[in-house]
């Protein structure tokens, strides 16, 4: 037997501070699906993001396409993993509208992790070379200044995520 009421998970968290590893955990439960942006991104538009600006452009027109496609998986009972950076009050909003779109219930999972250690873990990962992305240290701290965690006037269930 299914559930009839499918879960909404969105993540919030710096670059690098484990939410697509956490999606992807999510994402093992019945009837569940994992949206990735970055793999997404990757293979729509990567040639064409050099700057933090193509970046913003992009995922717009991404979250045009997929907003949609969350209210059609959600209204047939597939819970979904939206593994997109809820780390603006602007994306967040866009979340909000897909809550509102369905009857789905949602969580919104908050990465605790320490700016030096999600700095440090982007680093790795670049070295790792198995990410879509590379982020410089430059742009890891342009991304770090543009980090809003979300507050309880922006009516989303929360639960946070501390790293050890």
């Amino acid at each position: 037997m299914t559930s009839a009421f499918p879960m909404l998970h969105f993540l919030c968290g710096k670059a690098a501070s484990g939410k697509s590893t956490l999606a992807a955990r999510l994402g093992n439960a019945p009837r569940t699906i994992v949206l990735s942006e970055d793999a997404w991104l990757s293979a729509l538009y990567g040639d064409q993001m050099t700057t933090l600006a193509d970046y913003v452009a992009c995922a717009e027109r991404l979250r045009g396409i997929i907003a949609p496609h969350c209210v059609t998986l959600l209204s047939a009972g597939v819970s979904v993993v939206l593994d997109f950076p809820a780390n603006t009050r602007e994306t967040r909003r866009w979340m909000r509208r897909i809550v509102r779109d369905t009857d789905a219930s949602h969580i919104m999972h908050v990465l605790d992790v320490a700016d030096e250690v999600a700095r440090d873990r982007a680093m790795a990962r670049n070295r790792q070379g198995a990410h879509p992305f590379t982020l410089t240290e430059a742009q890891f701290d342009r991304l770090l200044a543009h980090f809003d965690p979300p507050s309880p006037d922006e009516g989303f269930t929360l639960k946070h995520h501390t790293a050890p």
